[in-house]
């Protein structure tokens, strides 16, 4: 038996098996034959990105944006359970699991999606999978994934695990066990408030709102339609952000300021909504800021947040914050 972690974001998917991890955007495409395999680019530490399920041949992250014809990605919440979670899921932990082989998985939702969504994903994802992996040189190999039990948690406990947890699944910092520790959790679909009180739930202080980072990117999306006239899909804006620029037919356009603009209108929202959700919760010991936007807004946030916030590791990527999370309470539940 294994302990794996899925996070199965509506920006990215992240995985791990607590030694290895990967990132992939959360985009599917139909998989097209490649003419010249020599030209893709290739995939973090060799992570396959081309299955086969259900008699379905897919690619799946940045394999479907540069290679597929017809590729598809969604922000809302139904088509993501339905359509996407569970391909997206299979793909990720696909390099982790050995054929027939018994897997438990830790995975988690949005707050506000969770009462209604853990049963169905869970049902979903527990159960055997037929799957064929294809890999960079062109080999199929069959794999039947058997996910013998499946733990879905509210996703912003991923982030207080990971920093709570050792890799034994045992309490490391008791102040998360001892205090009332406040989440911000942001992704890129929702921003995700959660109080945790001696590790306790907390579901006054607990909701997730539509604050994710979408919006900013949204809005950058929107400025360029109309200085260019083309718009641009959202996924294809991650680069570019982060580079400060984007070419379009040709033409540079400076993203900086849009950026910038954007970044600051987005965290005086998401701080407006946590003083407010957290106005009661004057108790508050310390609060944790996690995710992929999270530490990107973390210098537009930081002085707007009410209360103690503790500094992000550096060294670790903030999109996995919550999957190493979720491996660690694997680990806490399922003691190997």
């Amino acid at each position: 038996m294994r302990v794996l972690a899925a996070d199965m974001g509506f920006g990215y998917t992240k995985a791990t098996d607590g030694q290895q991890s990967q990132i992939f955007k959360s985009i599917v495409g139909e998989a097209n034959a490649v003419q010249f395999g020599e030209s893709l680019a290739p995939t973090a530490a060799g992570a396959p990105r081309q299955f086969n399920l259900a008699g379905e041949e897919i690619f799946v992250g940045e394999l479907a944006e540069t290679q597929s014809r017809g590729r598809s990605f969604t922000l809302d919440p139904s088509q993501f359970i339905v359509k996407y979670a569970k391909t997206l899921a299979l793909a990720a932990l696909a390099p982790y699991a050995e054929h027939g082989d018994p897997v438990r998985l830790v995975t988690g939702l949005p707050i506000s999606f969770f009462r209604k969504y853990k049963e169905p994903l869970t049902t979903l994802l527990q159960q055997r999978h037929a799957l064929t992996v294809v890999n960079a040189a062109g080999e199929r190999v069959d794999k039947m994934l058997y996910i013998e039990k499946v733990r879905v948690i509210p996703q912003p406990f991923g982030s207080l695990f990971n920093l709570m947890l050792n890799d034994q699944g045992r309490a490391l910092q008791q102040r998360f066990v001892t205090e009332k520790i406040g989440v911000i959790d942001i992704g890129f679909r929702t921003a995700d408030f959660t109080v945790s009180d001696k590790t306790r739930y907390s579901e006054r202080g607990s909701l997730s709102t539509d604050s994710g980072m979408s919006v900013a990117y949204s809005a950058i999306a929107n400025l360029l339609h109309e200085k260019s006239g083309t718009q641009i899909e959202l996924y294809r804006l991650y680069e570019a952000v982060t580079r400060g620029s984007i070419k379009i037919k040709g033409q540079k356009y400076e993203l900086t300021a849009l950026v910038q603009q954007a970044f600051s209108q987005l965290a005086s929202r998401i701080a407006a909504e946590v003083n407010r959700l957290w106005a009661d919760d004057w108790d508050i010991d310390a609060i944790v800021l996690t995710g992929g936007g999270g530490a990107t807004l973390a210098p537009y946030l930081l002085p707007l947040i009410q209360g103690e916030v503790l500094p992000m590791a550096a060294d670790q990527d903030a999109r996995l914050s919550n999957v190493m999370g979720y491996w660690k309470y694997g680990m806490n539940i399922w003691p190997t």
